[in-house]
């Protein structure tokens, strides 16, 4: 029964992530170990910086990470859509690398390995692409964090951890930038779901980290609504992390296929009731989110669907939360 931990704080992004990891044993996936933390890099320019990790995010982590003593510390990147350090460079995080001191790694970048993918058929798993070309750097590392923001995407229905990593290790400079141009000939745009899926089993996360600072809704991954939310939400079980996340933006397992076939290859845990919330609840969360999404859209007296507590507790604690939201998007 894994734990997911739900954080808020929309004033102070880097309390809510302390808050979320200080809830999370990190010392035997941290101490003495190679450790990667990938962010969101898919594009970024100088005016427009939306659809990527924020450079307070990035510097959050990697401080409290930096704590236990990693071996080495390095922050992974591979653009999709532009060249890694272009992006890292106008979205700020490269600064924060510097500040840290960590390594960094283009895994976009050759030498290239070729490594096989398996899928399960029998198990409703199936896809075209049999193996990928990645820098082997990104087989190295003891420790991968996926650090990911909260958003929608308009062909994986969302972008969360397993989407983070399935779609940044196939090294564009041997597929193309974007990846789609198929500079080398890829399927993974015929079956993504399942690209993603079967990703996620081959390059574990040890730890997934999804911040909604800021969340993107309407449309995604670029494009949509960026709207602060000022939420957190962190496991050891990055497939539970993602379910928790897609509930937040109002989807269920079922309706994110990728993250089904992934519970078919076990990758992690799928099921709510099978998980535990030491902080803020799910439902709770998802209260919180949409109040600040429909206000950032222009609804200020939006039809939410209130919680319906069966005892005097619940209903005192539910209601704080929604002052304490309320006051917070009117702030």
């Amino acid at each position: 029964m894994p734990d997911v931990v739900i954080t808020l704080n929309r004033s102070d992004i880097g309390a809510a992530i302390d808050d979320a990891l200080d809830a999370i044993a990190l010392e035997p996936l941290v101490a003495g170990k190679r450790v990667a933390v990938k962010p969101n890099d898919t594009w970024a320019s100088k005016e427009d910086k939306a659809g990527i990790t924020q450079p307070d995010t990035l510097r959050a982590v990697l401080r409290h990470i930096d704590r236990f003593g990693p071996r080495e510390l390095i922050v992974t990147g591979g653009s999709g859509a532009a060249e890694t350090g272009d992006v890292f460079r106008d979205g700020g995080l490269m600064d924060v690398v510097q500040e840290i001191g960590a390594a960094f790694v283009d895994h976009n970048r050759p030498p290239f390995v070729s490594v096989d993918l398996a899928y399960a058929p029998g198990r409703d798993v199936k896809g075209p692409q049999q193996a990928i070309m990645v820098n082997p750097r990104v087989i190295e590392y003891d420790t991968l964090i996926a650090l990911n923001q909260l958003k929608l995407h308009e062909t994986a229905t969302v972008t969360l951890a397993l989407k983070n990593i399935a779609m940044s290790y196939p090294a564009a400079d041997y597929y193309g930038h974007p990846r789609s141009t198929r500079k080398h000939d890829n399927c993974f745009f015929e079956d993504m779901h399942s690209f993603i899926a079967a990703m996620a089993k081959r390059f574990p996360i040890d730890l997934a980290i999804t911040v909604g600072h800021p969340a993107m809704i309407a449309t995604g991954p670029l494009g949509g609504h960026a709207v602060e939310t000022g939420l957190v939400i962190a496991s050891t079980d990055p497939l539970a992390a993602d379910v928790v996340g897609a509930r937040v933006l109002g989807f269920r397992v079922q309706a994110v296929r990728h993250l089904w076939e992934a519970s078919r290859l076990g990758v992690g845990e799928a099921d709510e009731e099978r998980m535990r919330f030491p902080r803020l609840s799910l439902r709770d969360a998802i209260e919180a989110f949409t109040l600040v999404a429909f206000a950032a859209l222009g609804h200020q007296n939006p039809r939410v669907h209130r919680l319906k507590p069966h005892d005097r507790a619940r209903r005192a604690s539910s209601r704080r939360l929604w002052l304490r939201s309320d006051a917070l998007v009117r702030g």
